[in-house]
């Protein structure tokens, strides 16, 4: 075989390789058991985005203090595998505290009538395993809303008033102006 030819299929050989990693890499988060999302919309002029991705009830209880998901009274990443973020384009008022435009790590703590929303200087961290109060730029509170419709998903929504969150029997509003 000539240098040229066993060049060429090295290279074609390599090239094939590396599609496949390629495709596999893209494939691993879309086939991921928590698949990401994303929500987007405007807010009084103020462009909001949220990535996150989103787990699955799947039988198992969400919000209890027994809870491995999303348990009362400890930080949760909003979310599953990467913390959520949140980010806006414009200052904005969230429950009337002012929060500067930026990318965030959004957090929240679950109670059973009041839940504590997270905006953190670092967005990109995986859970909230490294979670630092002290990088937290705004906390706010919010109420949670108990709905008899079912949300198998995590699912969150911009809205003309705000941010909701929606999983399980559960809604939170979070306003934002």
């Amino acid at each position: 075989m000539k240098t040229t030819s066993i060049k060429r299929l090295m290279v074609l050989t390599l090239a094939g390789v590396l599609m496949s990693l390629t495709t596999w890499a893209q494939g691993d988060k879309a086939n991921r058991p928590s698949p990401p999302a994303m929500a987007s919309g405007k807010v009084n002029g103020a462009t909001i985005t949220i990535n996150y991705s989103s787990p699955s009830v799947k039988g198992r209880p969400v919000w209890d203090a027994g809870s491995t998901l999303a348990p009362y009274g400890k930080v949760w990443r909003s979310g599953a595998n990467e913390a959520t973020t949140f980010e806006t384009d414009k200052d904005i008022t969230v429950e009337g505290k002012s929060l500067p435009a930026g990318k965030y790590g959004f957090f929240t703590i679950p109670g059973e009538n009041e839940w504590t929303v997270i905006f953190n200087k670092v967005a990109n961290q995986w859970g909230a395993f490294k979670y630092d109060q002290g990088q937290d730029v705004l906390r706010v509170m919010a109420k949670p809303v108990k709905t008899a419709q079912m949300n198998e998903r995590l699912v969150y929504d911009v809205t003309g008033k705000g941010v909701l969150l929606r999983w399980e029997h559960i809604e939170l509003p979070i306003t934002i102006k």
